[in-house]
């Protein structure tokens, strides 16, 4: 945003055909403008050329517009677990998508 990086994203191996979808960070300011959505969809863009035929991510339910992106993307919740992290207690998911 005008030369500045105000959001990140990546993707990490998981196995030779699961690739999983790491630390999606928008800075507040830049919050809004879709480029979550759009680092989002780069994430599977290249997971597919790359070979994947899944593309995992864990985040916490707490997370409303992250988890809003994974669900329009086409991700599906397929595991929730309590844990407690960050001095709370909170609802861990793992969200899957077919590729």
């Amino acid at each position: 945003m005008n030369g500045e990086i105000v959001g990140c994203i990546f993707v990490a191996a998981d196995s030779e055909s699961i690739a999983k979808l790491r630390l999606l960070l928008v800075d507040p300011k830049a919050r809004g403008l879709g480029l979550g959505s759009h680092l989002v969809e780069e994430c599977i863009t290249f997971a597919r050329r790359a070979g994947y035929t899944k593309l995992v991510l864990w985040t916490n339910s707490i997370l409303k517009e992250a988890r809003h992106i994974y669900k329009k993307k086409g991700f599906t919740l397929a595991v929730q677990e309590n844990h407690h992290s960050f001095g709370q207690d909170l609802i861990g998911e793992t969200w899957e998508l077919v590729l």
